[in-house]
């Protein structure tokens, strides 16, 4: 019996309609302190209150209730992929993300750079978000002395206090437990093999580690590190394979690009900031059929605990909104890959608010678009993993499934 997925992959055919999903990274969240709702209850948003009045809403969940979903299986699951199935370690989303070509000798891991108190405990576990170019000095410091027997050692800057870390040698498995505690007060957590074939693989990760930590003992802010994503690589199916689009990646965080990279979509180069993303939207969107835009603010700002900074960054892009319904897209999907209240400073299991637009889209009794009012929507709550293929069907370009 075939299952969902590949009913879907069958019925998808081309036409001309356009499809455009914007997420906004970590969207969903919480009322926090004194504030009597959500960041995006507070949040002064005449675009999407206007649209959501227009459109199907509803709450999508990312992998599965009481799940907390990472960002790559929340995002996985946006282009209907199942994130259960399809999730892969973060190190393989960060080197395709940066162009960093895996062999199946690697294994990939992303790291962070934190800071750990005298004690060894962590104080910072994104080092204070250092700047890129301070990555790329630390991470050429660690290539400099770190060698480890019997394997190739690639230390890849990736993002702020991101970076990469490849081993490539034989008999290396990628089943490895990570180091990042995810909380401050308490020291680095130990790389241990979860399966017997990781063994080897583990014991040169806590070389990497200890040589590592005697290599940043001098730094300011960097002074240690935390290994999250272990993976080793591989194949996925296309966008273009399953559902007939030509499709076209505009973000600016490289875990994100790494996602889209894997599934087969053009991936645009950098670009300086927010407003540049939307240039480049309305320069490249009559030669795609399908745009992901993505935006981290939303997301940062809640891992910071900043109430007052989601809010204000979801009230700007609120206001940069217009540039895309001015296009005219056949879909508009607005969402985000799984909530990140600035309460919790985390990812969180609650449902994340959608608005689909499309002029076959049944409407809904709602007054704005949030949390609570996306209750009432006419898409209810769904797992993510279904969102494309409802938005495939408001750019008509499902067929009849049976007679």
């Amino acid at each position: 019996m075939a299952t969902y997925q590949e009913v879907i992959d069958a019925l998808t055919f081309e036409n001309d309609t356009r499809i455009v999903f914007f997420i906004m990274d970590g969207l969903g969240g919480l009322h926090m302190g004194n504030h009597p709702g959500t960041e995006l209850q507070m949040a002064n948003t005449p675009t999407l209150d206007a649209l959501a009045k227009e459109s199907s809403c509803g709450l999508l969940i990312p992998v599965g209730p009481g799940i907390t979903a990472g960002s790559g299986p929340g995002h996985f699951a946006l282009f209907g992929y199942d994130p259960l199935e399809s999730n892969i370690g973060r190190g393989v989303l960060e080197a395709a993300g940066i162009g960093f070509k895996l062999t199946d000798r690697d294994v990939a891991v992303r790291g962070n750079f934190a800071t750990v108190d005298e004690d060894g405990n962590i104080v910072d576990r994104r080092a204070g978000r250092i700047p890129t170019d301070e990555n790329k000095r630390v991470c050429q410091k660690l290539r400099e002395n770190i060698k480890l027997d019997g394997v190739e050692v690639f230390i890849e800057t990736v993002k702020d206090h991101r970076f990469l870390l490849v081993l490539r040698g034989d008999g290396l498995g990628g089943e490895i437990s990570e180091t990042d505690p995810q909380i401050t007060g308490t020291p680095p957590l130990d790389p241990e093999p979860i399966t017997p074939e990781s063994k080897k693989t583990a014991d040169l990760v806590k070389e990497f580690i200890l040589q590592a930590k005697e290599m940043l003992a001098d730094e300011k802010r960097a002074n240690m590190l935390t290994l999250r994503g272990f993976a080793k690589h591989r194949p996925y199916k296309t966008m273009m394979e399953r559902y007939k689009l030509k499709c076209l990646c505009i973000a600016n965080y490289p875990m994100y690009r790494g996602v889209c990279f894997l599934i087969g979509m053009d991936i645009h180069p950098l670009t300086p900031d927010i407003s540049s993303e939307f240039d480049a939207l309305e320069k490249n969107f009559n030669q795609y059929d399908f745009i992901f835009l993505h935006v981290k603010t939303t997301d940062a700002t809640g891992e910071d605990g900043n109430f007052e900074a989601k809010v204000k960054a979801i009230e700007e892009l609120d206001a940069m909104i217009p540039r895309i319904t001015q296009l005219n897209p056949d879909v508009l999907v607005i969402t985000g890959d799984h909530s990140t209240p600035s309460a919790l400073r985390s990812h969180s299991w609650h449902p994340v608010p959608v608005l689909l637009y499309s002029k076959y889209a049944r409407l809904n009794s709602m007054e704005r678009f949030n949390e609570l009012e996306c209750l009432k929507g006419a898409l209810g709550q769904m797992p993510a993993k279904n969102l494309m293929a409802v938005a495939l069907a408001h750019a008509l370009r499902l067929k009849r499934f049976g007679a």
